[in-house]
């Protein structure tokens, strides 16, 4: 039996290895991994990639113009996109552009065989493509920046349908921060442009931190059209304690299906009717020596709306982390 070229493209060393370890045993295989759909495009140009796992949000070109060049060239190619953006337009959009099916992250075995099947690929050799991702080396950052990356596409998607529009979803940020350097990177945010903030802490199991919902004032109306109310700076509050109960909530819900905790939210505030960034970071100065920080920033495509979701998890809650994350790393 011919050994078949697989090439799984995606930005995340987690999520790469995810679905190695996730591929059929004794699947006759010769894999090529990509970081980017630039560097996945020349593979698959080289014959690497006869079969390809292809995921849809990477730096320097996006599974979506991966898609498109393969068309456009007629590559003689197999595409099962796997990704956390789970929108039913984001679904749409990649069958219509030739992929063979879509898969959601993390990639299930049960799913991803099947996939494979559809693109002729089914088990049969020697090969344990697993053996190749038990060599991998995966830092914390890495694990959970694609943990954050799933459980935000759940988010996107919930928000897709409740304004019934498309979300663009941003690679996320995540970074240990100094309490000076948190203060200073919140006080820019609101430099920068009016901005109305929502505040909601969570806890679970260890673990806590601080929800910030930031959104730009100029994106208001926009919001109220699409939610089919009437703008008054009156409902605005309610409008967005709506929102962000939908965001927040299921961002940190996602979070939790994947390392098996459930977090409980405080009350939300709303920034400058009942506190201020400034009176946040001052309460919590004891506890944020270090934060980890997450940063994910929303955009509504064909509308003015943007809005930055800050996920800001104590020092404390670093090592909890770290041992929920670990099975996934190592």
């Amino acid at each position: 039996m011919a050994v078949v070229p697989l090439l799984i493209c995606d930005d995340s060393n987690m999520a790469r290895k995810q679905l190695l370890r996730a591929l059929p045993e004794g699947l006759n295989v010769s894999v090529t991994q990509a970081e980017n759909g630039r560097l996945g495009l020349e593979a698959i140009r080289a014959g690497k990639g006869q079969v390809v796992l292809l995921d849809l949000t990477m730096p320097e070109m996006d599974g979506y113009q991966v898609l498109a060049a393969i068309r456009d060239e007629r590559l003689p190619v197999k595409v099962v996109v796997v990704s956390g953006d789970v929108q039913d337009e984001a679904v749409r959009r990649v069958m219509v552009l030739g992929a063979v099916t879509f898969l959601r992250k993390p990639g299930n075995p049960d799913e991803l065989r099947k996939a494979l099947a559809l693109c002729g690929l089914t088990a049969g050799g020697e090969g344990s493509p697993s053996d190749v991702a038990s060599a991998m080396n995966i830092s914390f950052n890495d694990a959970f920046r694609e943990t954050v990356n799933v459980a935000m596409g759940r988010a996107a998607a919930l928000l897709a349908k409740v304004l019934n529009v498309f979300v663009e979803l941003p690679l996320p940020n995540v970074n240990v921060l100094e309490v000076g350097e948190l203060h200073m990177a919140l006080a820019d945010a609101q430099r920068g442009s009016q901005l109305t903030a929502i505040c909601q802490g969570y806890i679970g199991e260890g673990i806590a931190g601080e929800a910030l919902l930031m959104f730009h004032d100029s994106s208001m109306a926009d919001m109220a059209r699409l939610l089919r109310q009437e703008y008054r700076e009156s409902s605005q509050s309610e409008m967005l304690l709506d929102l962000s109960a939908l965001l927040i909530g299921a961002c940190l819900s996602g979070i939790g299906e994947q390392i098996d905790l459930t977090f409980s939210l405080s009350h939300p505030q709303v920034l400058g009717e009942h506190a201020r960034i400034e009176d946040l970071i001052k309460l919590n100065r004891h506890r944020w020596k270090q934060t980890l920080a997450v940063e994910i920033s929303y955009s509504v495509e064909g509308h003015d709306i943007h809005f930055d979701l800050l996920l800001l998890f104590t020092e404390t809650s670093l090592p909890r982390l770290k041992g929920k994350l670990a099975y996934m790393m190592n």
